[in-house]
């Protein structure tokens, strides 16, 4: 496949990342069908869509008119059949492989043959994810950054079956987006994670500790070592449950128990103070 021959794509999942990630093809000038079970899921997606626009228009960043243009390339659909005219498509549905498993499966007999699919899985071994399809050859990792308008990151990810065309398309097209791809092998949580998930983890035993308060553990990384932002902000705004998730992945990808999740990470989500997206997690949101 050459890339002018991409015009429609497909973005699987209207969360937080699905949406972002049609915001930005969107915005680079791609047709976007944008698939999700609930037409709820789909309203709130563009929603958000249309808000985060808002910004770059105050910013001077867009026009209102590019603001139309880019709204006018999105096709909200629940039908997964309506999935067939896509030329590229990205999973983007939550961080457990069964949801994973079966999104991809039933992708993977729509979308034509000669179609890259590409997973924005954040953690998961994309060589598992790649040999549940038909098209382990012409499936990649596009591991997109939160929150994906702003955030210049692409991890390009080799699953071990990808081709090197499909990689150097997926680098080509993460370009046109106005990212910056970084190619990565396939390994557990990849570098962005397998980095971030011990720092997050390990500032939740300091408060559970009773080393520092959130604040103070915060402060000290972005006064000390100059981070935009502390580990435990860091963590509300990914989700808690995200980050369980992940240091799940990584302690059983690698079998290193350095890689547990914190317990009282696991005791927040159990009490369902998951971040800023349930109000309350390290820090309460009004």
């Amino acid at each position: 496949m050459l890339m002018d021959s991409i015009k429609p794509v497909v973005i699987l999942g209207a969360g937080t990342m699905g949406n972002g990630i049609a915001h930005v093809f969107a915005r680079a000038g791609y047709g976007v069908i944008l698939r999700d079970l609930d037409q709820r899921y789909l309203d709130r997606a563009l929603d958000t869509i249309s808000k985060n626009l808002d910004r770059e228009v105050q910013k001077g960043k867009l026009t209102e008119s590019d603001k139309s243009a880019v709204l006018s390339r999105l096709e909200p659909v629940t039908d997964m059949a309506a999935i067939a005219a896509a030329d590229f498509a990205v999973e983007a549905v939550p961080e457990k492989l069964e949801i994973k498993r079966a999104v991809l499966t039933e992708a993977d007999k729509i979308l034509r043959p000669e179609v890259i699919l590409a997973s924005n899985t954040s953690s998961i071994s994309v060589t598992t994810l790649a040999a549940l399809t038909s098209r382990p050859d012409r499936f990649v990792g596009m591991h997109f950054m939160n929150p994906v308008p702003v955030m210049a990151l692409v991890e390009v990810i080799r699953a071990l079956q990808t081709s090197d065309g499909v990689f150097n398309l997926t680098m080509e097209l993460t370009k046109k987006l106005g990212k910056t791809g970084v190619a990565v092998n396939d390994a557990p949580g990849f570098v962005s994670n397998r980095v971030l998930m011990p720092l997050i983890n390990e500032a939740a035993y300091c408060v559970m500790e009773g080393v520092a308060t959130p604040e103070a553990v915060d402060s000290v990384m972005k006064l000390g070592m100059n981070h935009p932002m502390g580990p435990l902000e860091l963590a509300d705004f990914i989700g808690l449950d995200v980050c369980v998730d992940i240091l799940h992945v990584l302690q059983e990808g690698l079998g290193d128990p350095k890689y547990r999740a914190c317990p009282l990470l696991k005791k927040y989500v159990a009490a369902g103070w998951l971040g800023r997206k349930s109000s309350r997690g390290f820090y309460s949101y009004s």
